[in-house]
């Protein structure tokens, strides 16, 4: 006589293991997706970071009213307007 496991425990070992493997497969693409979405945000910062100095150096330091593009000068702590 061999030494098994009975099939009901069979089936659920090899179930719970079929769900393991899937999990780690959705993981795996759940970060892949990750990594892209960083990387997407990284480059949306770069370029709002470009657009802040151009908008700096044309105008100099303002805080935009992003409703309607108004937009007024930051004071420095010494009292002026940049």
């Amino acid at each position: 006589m061999s030494n098994k496991i009975n099939e009901e425990e069979l089936e659920k070992l090899s179930n719970q293991q079929s769900i393991k493997a899937r999990l780690l497969s959705d993981i795996g693409a759940v970060e892949a997706q990750k990594h892209e979405l960083l990387h997407t945000f990284a480059e949306v910062v770069r370029e709002s970071r470009k657009l802040n100095d151009e908008l700096e150096e044309k105008y100099g330091k303002i805080t935009v009213n992003l409703e309607d593009g108004t937009y007024e000068k930051i004071i420095e702590e010494n009292g002026q307007a940049d």
